[in-house]
């Protein structure tokens, strides 16, 4: 079956060198193109298109505009061409909160030679969007951050008498599934590490926005970060994430390292860790994304006799992390999304 893409960019270039790209793959058929979303709204009206790859900052009408519109009307998988900078990186994070199902990120210089250099990157994120389950959704509305339930003070000594963390990997589809089931939980939740497959300058962001949003504290990670009650640590991009032990505590530890299952951070290396280092008072849940990172990690916490749990196929937006971790035996529990808030506050 072809899948027929529409790319939505203010630049000529662009345009040209995604269309030749995508072209190249058999399966893959660039049908229309269009300068900003008025024109691409004509051209929909003619045929509607399977994946759309939007720019966000363009004449007329914005991306992330079009994209709120077109979630509310019509849900359709959308891929995000979004710049490296920082300004770049708030847009397309509230891109993805809006129902964006991945980004690709181009750098300010130098944009035809790496799109060129990553069409194998972009032909399997196309395939993935194009399988992705897209759901309806409404406007957007900001979250004010709870109170703390317990002082700050407080926080650190029951650090000293928990063993529980809970670890978390995720990719595609990621972003929204993180924000629905940290945005739930309680202060009183064990310290969670996640990594979820982003790009360099956007973690940050991104932790950001989910601390604004939530009652836990959420911050990226930095090396000695300790594992507490009603923190959650985020992998830097272009960073693996480990957990480590020190004494009666629990550490992040954040370092450059090759891709590992084509992902730095990778999901894999996380699970591995908290493997080794706490063991079955460790809990691991893999959720929504492309490709197999994860799997095998989580299978190594289950052997050690850690919880471990899958997120269901219905509620994925692309079922291919949760699924191989279900077909290698690694979990040992499946469940949708909104059980999943139930489970890291203690309650299930």
């Amino acid at each position: 079956m072809t899948i027929d893409v529409m790319v939505v960019d203010d630049s000529a270039v662009v345009r040209q060198v995604l269309s030749g790209v995508l072209n190249e793959a058999a399966d893959i058929n660039v049908y229309a193109t269009a300068s900003d979303p008025i024109f691409a709204q004509q051209q929909m009206q003619k045929k509607w298109p399977d994946v759309i790859l939007l720019d966000i900052e363009m004449p007329r009408m914005d991306g992330l505009t079009f994209l709120r519109q077109l979630m509310h009307e019509r849900p359709t998988p959308v891929i995000i061409c979004s710049s490296l900078a920082e300004k770049g990186a708030e847009l397309t994070l509230q891109a993805l909160s809006a129902g964006a199902i991945d980004v690709i990120t181009k750098p300010q210089l130098g944009v035809k030679d790496f799109l060129l250099e990553a069409k194998h990157l972009l032909w399997q994120t196309v395939r993935g969007a194009a399988g992705a389950h897209v759901a309806r959704r409404g406007t957007a509305v900001s979250a004010k951050k709870a109170a703390p339930l317990a002082p700050a003070s407080d926080l650190v000594s029951m650090a000293a008498t928990t063993d529980t963390i809970i670890v978390i990997g995720t990719s595609t589809g990621g972003t929204q599934a993180l924000e629905e089931i940290l945005s739930k939980i309680p202060r009183t939740c064990p310290g969670i590490a996640v990594v979820q497959h982003m790009p360099e300058k956007f973690t940050a962001a991104f932790a950001k926005r989910l601390d604004g949003l939530c009652e836990v504290d959420v911050k990226e990670a930095e090396t000695g970060d300790r594992l507490i009650p009603g923190r959650v640590l985020i992998a830097p991009g272009g960073h693996h994430l480990e957990v480590q032990r020190s004494g009666a505590q629990y550490v992040a530890k954040v370092f450059r390292g090759p891709s590992v299952n084509r992902h730095c951070p990778s999901v894999d290396v996380l699970f591995r860790s908290a493997a080794r280092a706490a063991g079955r008072n460790a809990m691991g849940i893999i959720m929504t994304g492309m490709g197999d990172d994860g799997a095998r990690g989580l299978l190594e916490m289950r052997q050690v006799g850690c919880r471990t749990i899958a997120q269901d196929e219905q509620s994925c937006v692309v079922f291919g992390m949760p699924k191989e971790a279900i077909n290698l035996g690694a979990a040992k529990e499946v469940m949708p999304l909104s059980q999943i808030p139930a489970v890291l506050g203690g309650k299930a």
